[in-house]
């Protein structure tokens, strides 16, 4: 989602430039699952990618170190002008590292962020990434900020704005002509019987949950309470639509809170969902419940009222203290009924923060070729 954007501003530029950019895509395989991977792929149009590293799953230091192994390959035979790393994952600290290693230059899109928990394995890819890259390229302002005050020299940021939204802006179109009966029928678990009226809810309120961080789901004590809210608060609302993160489903199975949440008329039990049937339900519910940092910031420009089920948040623009949509209640089910009544009452209030326009990834680009004259 972050990468096809910048590989259409590439395109665009080498079709009415003289100076051709040559770039290669590499996948690292880390997201191995084809609704992790390849739907993505097919769903956003990304070309396939021209080289796969296959690093598949394992330990955090088995992604890591697997990935520098063969990146490290690459970077010899391709002999790169830049190196540019997307987001958090691992595979983002491996590459950046290796550039580095390999004396070539490292951009990072979607530089700065910072939760402050060295608790989340993406806290630790972010700072070393971010303390290696020689162009930091960060999604608002609150970020550049905190690369200031970590002693980033001025020249090495720039504010250039949230390439995720380029992606939901290009979507917006597609997803609006999905049907919401159709995913609801194609997409619910089998072992869930539905009333017949949940089939015509277009025009009717509904909330939306994903939820998958361990803090979250791996312990039966914080687990079982949010599904018993879920259940006696929110679905006696308003019909609930959950795609189930395999985490998650494994994790209430685990617990016997299976037969639970099927036995729950108006909590609707999903596969996981691509990235456009997810977009089409966030356009129209009434409330988001999510521990996903891609949903804040797409909630945030939708309008959607957002519980974000975290204690902290790499994301603060898009609280509703910085203006935005969302709400941080933790898994402390008491919070998060306080605060799912006042949302309750609240209505939609998309706003956009500055530079969350659709533009960034050419912003990127004119960055990066800016930095390589200098």
């Amino acid at each position: 989602m972050k990468i096809a954007p910048f590989i259409r501003a590439v395109v665009a530029h080498n079709r009415k430039s003289n100076s051709r950019i040559e770039h290669i895509l590499v996948h690292t395989g880390q997201h191995y699952d084809d609704k992790m991977s390849k739907s993505f792929f097919e769903a956003l149009d990304i070309p396939d990618a021209d080289i796969n590293l296959g690093v598949g799953s394992g330990t955090h230091a088995e992604q890591v170190g697997h990935t520098m192994m063969e990146f490290e390959k690459v970077l010899r035979t391709e002999k790169p002008d830049w190196v540019v790393v997307v987001g958090d994952v691992n595979a983002t600290l491996a590459c950046s590292v290796t550039a580095k290693k390999e004396w070539v230059r490292c951009c990072h899109i979607e530089a700065g962020l910072r939760s402050g928990d060295m608790t989340m394995p993406e806290e630790i890819n972010r700072l070393v990434t971010d303390r290696l890259s020689d162009l930091l390229l960060t999604p608002d302002e609150l970020s550049s900020d905190n690369l200031r005050k970590e002693g980033i020299p001025e020249e090495r940021i720039k504010f250039v704005g949230n390439i995720m939204i380029d992606t939901l802006e290009a979507q917006l179109g597609k997803a609006e002509q999905l049907s919401m009966d159709k995913i609801v029928r194609e997409n619910t678990l089998p072992e869930q019987s539905l009333s017949p009226s949940l089939f015509s809810i277009a025009n009717a309120s509904f909330a939306v949950m994903t939820m998958h961080r361990p803090s979250n789901v791996d312990q039966k004590e914080v687990l079982e309470p949010i599904l018993d809210f879920l259940i006696n608060d929110v679905a006696q609302n308003m019909p609930l639509f959950w795609p189930m993160h395999p985490r998650a489903r494994k994790k209430i199975e685990d617990f016997d809170l299976w037969q639970r949440a099927l036995d729950c008329p108006n909590l609707i039990l999903m596969h996981p969902l691509g990235y456009h049937q997810l977009l089409r339900l966030n356009m129209d519910a009434r409330i988001m419940l999510t521990d996903s940092g891609g949903l804040q910031e797409e909630c945030c420009v939708l309008g959607t009222p957002c519980l974000t089920l975290r204690w902290n948040t790499e994301r603060p623009v898009t609280l509703k203290e910085h203006g935005g949509a969302s709400v941080l209640v933790g898994n402390d089910v008491k919070l998060i009924r306080k605060e799912y009544q006042k949302t309750l009452v609240q209505k939609r209030r998309p706003v956009r923060p500055k530079l969350w326009d659709g533009k960034t990834a050419g912003r990127c680009l004119e960055a990066i070729l800016a930095t390589s004259t200098c």
